[in-house]
Order: structure tokens, then C-alpha cells, then sequence
């Protein structure tokens, strides 16, 4: 199956975000991509992280929504509509920051709240998403019937995720072969960690992992540090784009994850 991750540098109009979404939409869809995942945070990187509250919509209904629904069908793609912040129901302070996933026709397939909130502070840079977000508590693993027909099993997760192995471990349980990090590093941690971290996904659960990335310097002044990536079940690195925006490809193949799988079989430990 040919799979895309749209790589953004997003700014403080969701209008002109949505609009370049959807011309990667559209590479990807005329590259032969069946499947194209784009970055948290991909409508909106605002000024304030306040700014959330202001644009989210309730779940299954908001201009948003309906268009990311409609890109889907338009180009015959499953969209994997990277974060974008839906209401908490009764609370006007918060909002879930979560990933929608649309089918080719358009239809909604599955929804994924961030589970692990952000929170960093260097003494230079500091974030906190619990100043407004509610973290999701719920593993989601959803089916895609591809044209070669396997039906891929697809762990969703989301950026500061990718710390906690112990969720890549439940998804890998629940069947998953393919596991999908949109993200918005910073630079400064993503310098270091964000490779390693990806490899090491792919390595402790032998599947699939693709990470479609903010990677810039954004208008707000905030500098995310890019390579969306693909990396295979042995952990090698596939495809890599360091910064800017653009389609990064690879064709993920379900025959090399279960000859990996055989030679090296996943056990559970004693310990586990």
C-alpha cells in the first residue's frame, strides 16, 4: 500500500492551513497514495495556546470537520486528519486534542484522543497542553482494506506519545501493523529524541511506523523540528523530509512485517 505524510509548517489562519493541506492532499492522491497523514496541530499553530478554544468544534460537526470529510472523497484517499481540537462537552476551558481519520468516501472511521500531554520547560522554552487539553484515555486501533487486498490494522497515537512504549505495546496487542505518530516537535527535543524514538516504536513491536511532522519555523515564532518519517519493521528509516512542507512516500509492505515477525517472534515477558 502507497502511503503519504503530509508535511506542514502551519500558521495562525485555518483557512490558508486547510487550503495547503489539501494541495498535499492532492499530490498524494495523484502519487497513487491510498493513505495520507497529516501533522498535529495541522489547522492552527496560534499565538496563544488559548487559541484552541477558539476554533474547536463539536465532535462530527464544524466547517472543519466537513471539509477534511470532503477532501477525503474528492481525492479517493484515507485522511488521517493529524490533531485538530474537538469540544469537551460541559467545558468551555478545555478541548481534546484529537486525531479524526476519514475513509475514501469520506465517512468517518475512527477517533483518537491524545492520551500523554506535553509539558517541558528548559528555562529558554516551555509548553504545558494541560493548560488546554483533556487527555484522551482510550488505545485506538482501527481496520484499512487496501487495493492489494490485506486489511491493515492501524494503532493510532499522537507525538509526545511516542515516550510511552507501554502504549505501542497494547496497540501491537490489539493487532496492530502499521502505527501513526502525527507530530509537532519542538526542535529542541526533536533534535535528539525524535529519530530514536520512532526506530525504537518500530523495533519493540516489529510494525510499521509513520510520523507525519510539523517542520519549520512558524509565523507564531515557534520552530518544530520536521523529518516526517517512515520506518519499517526492522527499524531502518525508509523516508525522511527534514523541513518544509511536502508528501513523503513509502510503500508499506505487509509480507516484510511478517517475515520480520517470523524470524524474530514477539513474546510476551514474565514481567509484562
Amino acid at each position: 500500500m502507497k502511503a503519504a505524510l503530509l508535511q506542514m509548517v502551519s500558521g495562525t489562519n485555518v483557512n490558508n492551513n486547510l487550503d495547503t493541506a489539501e494541495r498535499l492532499l492532492e499530490q498524494a492522491a495523484h502519487a497513487g497514495a491510498e493513505l495520507a497523514v497529516l501533522p498535529e496541530y495541522f489547522c492552527l499553530l496560534g499565538q496563544l495556546d488559548t487559541d484552541k478554544l477558539l476554533i474547536a468544534e463539536a465532535y462530527g460537526d464544524g466547517p472543519m470537520q466537513q471539509r477534511l470529510a470532503a477532501m477525503a472523497k474528492t481525492y479517493g484517499v484515507c485522511l488521517v486528519a493529524g490533531t485538530l481540537p474537538i469540544a469537551v462537552p460541559g467545558d468551555a476551558t478545555r478541548v481534546r486534542n484529537t486525531t479524526l481519520v476519514y475513509s475514501a468516501q469520506g465517512v468517518d472511521m475512527a477517533r483518537y484522543d491524545k492520551i500523554h500531554l506535553f509539558c517541558f520547560d528548559n528555562g529558554r522554552e516551555s509548553y504545558d497542553e494541560s493548560v488546554v487539553l483533556q487527555a484522551g484515555d482510550t488505545p485506538v486501533v482501527m481496520d484499512l482494506p487496501s487495493r492489494d487486498g490485506h486489511t491493515w490494522r492501524i494503532g493510532l497515537s499522537v507525538c509526545y506519545d511516542l515516550r510511552f512504549p507501554q502504549l505501542y505495546k497494547q496497540l501491537t496487542q490489539q493487532g496492530a501493523e502499521l502505527l501513526l505518530a502525527p507530530s509537532a516537535f519542538t526542535h529542541t527535543t526533536g533534535a535528539v529524541h525524535w529519530e530514536v524514538l520512532l526506530r525504537a516504536r518500530a523495533i519493540d513491536n516489529l510494525a510499521w511506523v509513520g510520523a507525519a511532522a510539523q517542520g519549520g519555523k512558524h509565523s507564531n515564532g515557534r520552530r518544530t523540528w520536521g523529518h516526517s518519517m517512515w520506518v519499517d519493521p526492522w527499524g531502518q528509516v525508509q523516508a525522511v523530509q527534514a523541513e518544509g512542507e511536502g508528501c513523503v512516500f513509502t510503500e508499506l509492505s505487509i509480507d516484510a512485517l511478517r517475515e520480520r515477525r517470523q524470524q524474530l517472534p514477539l513474546r510476551s515477558s514474565p514481567l509484562s
